[in-house]
């Protein structure tokens, strides 16, 4: 049994919950009071409850993504039906906004909206201790981010076997990108790179070797994505029979030689790199706030597939303001002229 139980529907088994982790480690004297009951979307709701329930928790903390609401809400409403004592406190992007318009809202106790790390834990000891805050919808807390207790002590055997690990050297982003939730951040903060490396060092040593980087500017500070590459690349150098399979996002026109130098020494399979292109008309970047040199991200393509073994996966968005049917054409044409290996569509939400 828990008093606290952490959950959320993932879009596959093999990822891993981060979100989750770092509200595990984040509890500190309340840790061993939870635990982390994570499933998968298309499970039947019943099976969701009784797993949960079985915890005879008395909070539950649920992440909530686009990929999950609606499956989401119907968990949130059984689980209000069948345990109407239990508190049910909400966290993630899909609830961080707009929270008034959607039923999941209404059906919860409590709402985290932004950063989860330090409301969770202060909400949950409040809660333990037989207090109600008046507040339904909270604020979360954005603490410098060498203050936070960093998650990766939380994946266990079963997930550096099975599943990808997903770490993050910085958090945020940069860019004015008005499709999406990142653009609200406005700069992107820096995580300790010592303290990151020693996790690393750490996770390699328990055997992991599936790593995701779920930051969104991998390559904006260099000397950062220089000290990470090398990390990698130190261990494939020792032991090439075991090599990693390492994914970073990059941003397509920053890719200057330091870079190029260590990029073009991994083996094929160890290394993926996500671009997000969106799309190739200055007159749409212009209407969203993308700044991109289309030359220069052309330029950066094409050298990755002519002297690297990166596997490149390319996004394209169709829907945006602006870009009819030949302008999308027009920019898939050139994608495909430079010869990623995937091309991604989405569709703007």
């Amino acid at each position: 049994m828990s008093a606290i139980v952490l959950s959320t529907l993932n879009a596959r088994y093999a990822h891993a919950s981060l979100g989750l982790r770092y509200l595990l480690a984040g509890l500190g004297e309340l840790r061993p009071q939870a635990c982390l009951r994570e499933f998968v979307i298309g499970s039947r709701t019943e099976e969701l409850v009784e797993a949960i329930l079985a915890e005879q928790p008395q909070i539950l903390g649920l992440g909530v993504y686009i990929w999950n609401v609606e499956e989401s809400t119907r968990l949130v409403a059984q689980l209000k039906l069948l345990a109407p004592e239990l508190i049910i406190v909400l966290g993630g992007p899909e609830v961080s906004y707009e929270i008034d318009d959607q039923r999941i809202g209404a059906l919860a106790d409590y709402v985290i909206t932004g950063w989860g790390e330090t409301s969770f834990a202060e909400l949950a000891r409040a809660l333990l201790a037989g207090e109600r805050p008046a507040e339904r919808i909270i604020a979360g807390k954005q603490p410098p981010l060498d203050q936070l207790a960093l998650p990766y002590d939380e994946y266990d055997a079963t997930d550096i076997a099975q599943r990808h690990l997903y770490v993050e050297a910085s958090r945020g982003c940069p860019f004015k990108c008005e499709f999406c939730l990142s653009s609200l951040d406005r700069t992107a903060w820096p995580f300790p790179l010592d303290a990151f490396l020693e996790q690393l060092r750490q996770l390699w040593a328990r055997g992991a070797r599936q790593y995701k980087f779920v930051d969104r500017t991998f390559n904006l500070k260099v000397d950062t994505s220089a000290a990470i590459l090398d990390f990698f690349l130190d261990r494939i150098a020792a032991d090439p029979a075991d090599p990693p399979f390492v994914h970073f996002e990059l941003i397509p026109d920053h890719l200057p030689e330091r870079l190029k130098q260590l990029i073009a020494r991994f083996p094929a399979g160890t290394l993926q790199f996500e671009i997000g292109i969106q799309s190739f008309n200055p007159e749409v970047q212009a209407r969203i706030s993308r700044r991109q040199k289309n030359e220069l991200a052309a330029t950066n393509l094409r050298w990755l597939r002519q002297h690297s073994q990166a596997h490149l996966h390319v996004d394209l968005i169709a829907g945006l303001p602006g870009e009819d049917i030949a302008s999308f054409a027009a920019g898939f044409d050139q994608l495909v002229a430079l010869g990623p290996q995937e091309i991604q569509f989405g569709i703007l939400k």
